[in-house]
């Protein structure tokens, strides 16, 4: 297992396929002003398939497709079909926004996909539209269905809450896993970039801490359930759920000590820690030098990665966007 200089044990790749999307959440992608990378700058299969195969050479064992959104890319099978038969990839999933998981699911199951995080702002048609923009409730829970029928489970369910615009919607997403074996995790907004997202987070920003006191309020204690250091979620159930409520609280409550990940922008990056503009280019390294290249690169990353973020400090990302890393 590699170790960075901190001692942490990092094994769990996210991989951004496009930094497109077909949505604009206020929090993450503005509605003018955008310029996607052009089809030649993205990895091609081929070259995901390299590193991660060089990824799993050095220790790495779990995968993640993200984006913008994953489910854009029109060779997305062939990608999961080409990481999933590599030996020792131990998990790959994706997160999507699930629209188009009605046509995609039972592919990217068959392929390879084992499960998948949707992600989820509101059950309430107009709320959700003031948030996710472009987003339709009947849409993404189209694509919840589907994906559960497909076998990509357990569903995980995602949600940034942003003051004034679904802080109020909590209780009710949280009591979808009382009736289903759903995960539902509450997000922290982060800032990112200098433009319009980057002020929604800072200002309408709400901390978990306060969620967890809406939703036991109403729906009783939350009971802590056991799990892996390393994961970006503290889970909990309500009494008498079959689901769990997990909060991912970046802000409130770093979780850097026990950070496991790293990520490879679509643009041939590795990007060392979400919230600092740390990186190292691939890209040319593969196409210069092939996977050999890769590995070296992977190593000094891992070695490199910061210890944490200082967003008490007034620092975090701002040469790229949440979209243009994957989260």
């Amino acid at each position: 297992m590699p170790l960075d200089q901190y001692n942490r044990e990092i094994d769990y790749l996210r991989i951004s396929l496009t930094d497109n999307c077909n949505l604009r959440c206020v929090y993450c992608m503005p509605i003018n002003g955008l310029k996607f990378l052009p089809p030649e700058h993205l990895l091609t299969p081929a070259e995901i398939a390299a590193v991660a195969r060089a990824a799993v050479s050095v220790g790495f064992r779990k995968f993640r497709f993200t984006g913008g959104e994953p489910t854009l890319r029109q060779d997305l099978i062939d990608i999961v079909s080409r990481i999933s038969a590599i030996d020792g990839v131990g998990d790959l999933a994706m997160t999507t926004n699930g629209i188009l998981l009605p046509e995609l699911a039972r592919p990217l199951a068959a392929a390879g996909l084992r499960r998948v995080n949707i992600h989820l702002d509101s059950l309430h048609p107009e709320r959700l539209s003031r948030i996710m923009r472009w987003g339709r409730v009947e849409q993404i829970w189209k694509g919840i269905e589907a994906a559960e029928s497909a076998g990509l489970t357990p569903i995980k369910l995602n949600a940034v809450i942003a003051a004034g615009y679904n802080d109020h919607d909590v209780v009710e997403l949280a009591a979808l896993t009382i009736q289903r074996d759903w995960h539902f995790r509450f997000v922290e907004m982060m800032p990112f970039g200098n433009g319009e997202c980057s002020t929604v987070a800072r200002d309408q920003y709400i901390s978990n801490l306060e969620i967890r006191q809406r939703i036991e309020q109403r729906l009783g204690p939350l009971s802590p359930l056991p799990g892996d250091p390393s994961d970006e979620s503290q889970n909990f159930r309500l009494p008498g759920a079959r689901g769990v409520v997990g909060f991912i609280s970046p802000v409130s409550e770093p979780y850097c000590d026990h950070c496991n990940r790293m990520r490879l922008t679509a643009d041939g990056k590795f990007h060392l820690c979400l919230l600092n503009d740390d990186e190292m280019d691939i890209k040319r390294q593969l196409r210069e030098h092939g996977p050999d290249a890769v590995r070296e690169i992977l190593r000094k990353a891992v070695h490199f990665k910061p210890v944490g973020h200082r967003l008490s400090e007034g620092h975090f990302t701002r040469n790229r966007s949440m979209f243009q890393i994957g989260g």
